[in-house]
């Protein structure tokens, strides 16, 4: 029997081995609110259906190259008809 789906077949075998697997509890998934929702509106175009309003916000962004720290700032947004989501570097 598939422990998955719970399908059973019937097979002509002289010698069966029936195993018992003790699946692991699934670990809880937490929702959080998508903050972002609530970003404030900015005229923007969309690249992928053309509307003209985007939530969007900021974040930073620190690496380090060949020994030189760079930071620099990335403009979120989001479509707020098709969800569609990019970033502009600032």
């Amino acid at each position: 029997m598939c422990l998955k789906c719970g399908d059973i077949v019937h097979a002509e075998i002289g010698f069966t081995e029936v195993t018992n697997i003790t699946l692991a509890e699934p670990s809880p998934i937490y929702v959080v609110e998508d903050l972002r929702e609530r970003a404030p509106r900015v005229s923007r175009m969309c690249p992928r259906c053309g509307y003209d309003q985007a939530f969007h916000w900021f974040s930073s962004v620190s690496g380090e190259h060949a020994g030189v720290k760079q930071e620099r700032t990335l403009e979120h947004l989001r479509c707020t008809r098709c969800q569609h989501s990019w970033a502009e570097t600032r």
